[in-house]
């Protein structure tokens, strides 16, 4: 269904959104998106941090024992 609308199709779609919205809400509401996008990066990078932290404290060593070792 959206596969044909094309150039003209999406410029007649932001003109129409331009004209119901205000340049002034549309303004502040990509700068609501934008912020929402950042908030989402940070907490994707605190979790791979945190899931890296958690898997590093679990690891063992697992390298086995020689006869020096035990000397």
């Amino acid at each position: 269904m959206l596969n044909n609308i094309g150039l003209p199709g999406l410029l007649l779609i932001a003109v129409v959104v331009l004209v119901l919205f205000g340049r002034g809400k549309i303004s502040s509401l990509m700068g609501e998106v934008g912020k929402g996008i950042t908030a989402f990066k940070k907490g994707v990078s605190d979790g791979t941090k945190e899931l890296e932290e958690d898997a590093a404290q679990t690891a063992k060593d697992v390298t086995p024992e020689t006869d020096k070792d035990k000397a």
